[in-house]
């Protein structure tokens, strides 16, 4: 079995959302082992727990330059 990958800080919010993407894609493949599954379930939910705080933080950005209001959608630039 290959060693896991880490997630790394350095990687880029498309970079861990493309490496999210190909293990989804992997698992419902369902030629993988358990013990793999698992594994690549357990790097999925990091990735998804580090995607969720850079979209959170995202957010957070764009409401304090926009003056701490948000705006709808359809009126955003």
């Amino acid at each position: 079995m290959p060693p896991k990958k880490k997630t790394a800080e350095k990687q880029t919010f498309e970079t861990k959302l493309q490496l999210l993407e190909a293990l989804v894609q992997k698992m419902e493949g369902g030629d993988m082992p358990l013990s793999e599954t698992l594994d690549a379930y357990e790097q999925g939910m990091t990735l998804a727990r580090e995607l969720g705080e850079e979209l959170d933080k995202a957010e957070t950005r764009m409401q304090e330059l926009a003056g701490g209001k948000t705006l709808p959608m359809e009126d955003a630039p």
